[in-house]
């Protein structure tokens, strides 16, 4: 078991529900899976009767505690972060809306979100499920209370889901909700301003719409701020793990759950991300190519701390083998330094194949130092990333970026994800910007210094978005097949041919088609390349792709004797190297999913 809190960093994660006469069960069926890290579903804020009563949930929750560090294990529970549901509320006199109808969230014209039976899968007929606003003081303290006596209870982490602005229920997508009294009042409270006159909901150009979105934003953050500080007072080594399905564009300002925001006052984020058709086995080559910026993105804003990928790879899809489509899910997820939790279907426990996940766990485990060691840059291009010029214009801005993280994997330059967090460090010969507009005082500041400690800044924002633009309407004439349609090909080799100047001599260079993806960094003390093979995936037809030959990497490496292959799901071997101008170069073996190539 790794010594607390590095257990997060090399999770391989078990979903379960949880009972007490369950516990044996869960902590055998880990062990069986190669997990490191359990999770449990038993959640007591979200769940009215036990927001009352919390002891036999408590207690299930000690027992399970028990048994997972009695076998070496880590485990987490799950709770509810803004939701709550009351089962039965149509036969029960006592719910939370009947008893705290001012607790609830509400649209501009006062209506509380309030939801039955079918607004959601995890709503049953009958039920009444509600959201609370996170500054009402009351709820707030009791909610604390619950988190104090979880965290109290032994367990290695506190797992919370959905808090959110309900914005994402039909009919609320654009209320930019909530405006209860509490939310209202604290917000005239830090602005002045009255969301009820001063707002012009949904207008990006409105100061005052801007500022609620902010608040929101900071609202949330603080909530989970605040959850992460009771868990540490109650157990120092006990983690707060956030869950957020959102990216990093306007839908995270939307519901105020903003991943940007959130790393820095959380222990890790389970990303429920899935971008698409919401399974990896419907995923085009394009769809992949997203995901991968997405979680590029988010291992960026995360630093050092972990980030899970709650993601789904096969929900019965037909002619489709789950043990192909959750090969390709994790080898994406490993090869961008993520942690991979596939369960079954669209929920959050079990697997569509216990053999597949065993295996692939075990391969995770043998080569986890360099899955998830830190990936420290060489001569990078960096690629700018503005939570203010986001916040400014947030469909151009992530378009913009978006294109631009997708002409640099596809390129296969060396690039770094920088942000006003990392960007100190950061001293890579050129700067790619996704726009120079909504940047804030400081962000402007450091960027006109760049110059001047020998960096190139190219304003790329347009060239961003045009490159988005030629993807997605040219996709389907190239339909994967290892090209590109002659608008995107034409751009990317613009592209590469006014950076790759700048970058000088690379330490690392790749050479491949367009749908296969690299990253590259220094890992464990060695320049190492992460490949991703999407050549030829078909949604719904073919999720495994056609093996890439003919890919050249070299590195520059006077010393170095020989290069060294790790296929995803394979081990380590030698491939012969050719040495010329200080240079080892190679020509790699057919790339099936995806490897791992580095010299020695």
């Amino acid at each position: 078991m790794p010594a607390s809190p590095d257990w997060a960093r090399y999770a391989r994660i078990a979903g379960n529900g949880l009972d007490l006469e369950d516990v044996p069960r869960i902590v055998r069926e880990a062990a069986d899976a190669n997990a490191c890290g359990i999770e449990v579903d038993n959640d007591i804020p979200g769940r009215y009767d036990s927001f009352v009563d919390p002891a036999s949930k408590l207690d299930a929750i000690r027992a399970l505690a028990k048994a997972a560090h009695a076998a070496g294990h880590r485990a987490f529970v799950y709770i509810a972060g803004t939701e709550c549901i009351t089962a039965n509320a149509d036969k029960n006199p006592h719910t939370m809306l009947k008893d705290h109808p001012d607790w609830i969230q509400r649209d501009r014209d006062g209506k509380p979100a309030v939801f039955g039976g079918g607004a959601a899968f995890w709503i049953d007929a009958g039920d009444e499920d509600v959201w609370i606003t996170p500054l009402c003081p009351e709820w707030r303290r009791l909610y604390m209370d619950h988190v104090r006596r979880i965290a109290g209870s032994g367990i290695d982490g506190v797992y919370v889901d959905i808090p959110y602005w309900i914005t994402h229920f039909d009919g609320w997508e654009d209320s930019w909700a909530s405006f209860d009294a509490f939310t209202v009042g604290e917000f005239r409270k830090r602005t002045g301003l009255d969301a009820m006159k001063d707002v012009k909901v949904g207008n990006w150009s409105d100061a005052g719409f801007r500022k609620w979105v902010g608040f929101r934003v900071d609202a949330i953050t603080e909530f989970m701020a605040e959850i992460s500080a009771t868990v540490k007072a109650a157990n120092p080594e006990c983690l707060t793990i956030a869950e957020i399905y959102p990216g990093y564009d306007e839908e995270a300002l939307r519901i105020g759950a903003d991943v940007w925001s959130l790393y820095p006052v959380v222990d890790a984020i389970a990303h429920e991300y899935n971008p698409g058709e919401g399974i990896s086995a419907k995923r085009t080559p394009l769809g992949w190519l997203r995901f991968m910026a997405g979680m590029h993105t988010f291992r960026a804003f995360a630093g050092g701390k972990p980030s899970w990928m709650l993601a789904y790879s096969w929900d019965r899809q037909a002619g489709i083998k789950p043990r192909d489509a959750m090969l390709t899910l994790a080898c994406a997820e490993v090869m961008a330094g993520c942690n991979d939790w596939d369960p079954r279907g669209h929920g959050m426990a079990g697997t569509n194949d216990p053999k597949a996940r065993r295996e692939i766990f075990g391969w995770i485990k043998r080569y986890q130092d360099i899955l998830y060691s830190p990936r420290a840059p060489l001569t990078p291009a960096g690629v700018y990333f503005s939570p203010s010029a986001r916040l400014a214009s947030p469909g151009a801005f992530t378009e913009s970026y978006e294109g631009l993280l997708s002409l640099v994997l596809q390129s296969h330059l060396e690039f770094r994800i920088i942000t006003p967090r990392n960007r100190d460090a950061f001293k890579g010969p050129v700067l790619l910007a996704p726009g120079l507009t909504g940047l804030a005082a400081d962000e402007r500041a450091w960027l006109d210094a760049l110059p001047a400690r020998g960096t190139r800044v190219l304003d790329l924002g347009a060239e961003g978005r045009r490159y988005l633009n030629e993807l997605e309407q040219g996709f389907n004439r190239s339909a994967g097949d290892g090209r590109l349609d002659a608008a995107a090909e034409a751009s990317r080799t613009d592209l590469v041919g006014r950076v790759r100047p700048l970058l000088g001599a690379p330490a690392v260079e790749v050479e491949a088609p367009p749908w296969v993806l690299a990253s590259v960094a220094e890992v464990l003390g060695k320049p190492r390349v992460f490949l991703a093979n999407y050549r030829g995936i078909r949604p719904g037809k073919r999720v495994a792709p056609e093996p890439e030959k003919g890919i050249r990497v070299s590195f520059a490496a006077p010393k170095a004797t020989r290069i060294r292959i790790l296929p995803f799901m394979g081990t380590v071997t030698d491939i012969p190297a050719v040495r010329k101008s200080g240079r080892l170069t190679a020509v790699l073996p057919p790339l099936e999913r995806g490897a791992i190539v580095w010299c020695q």
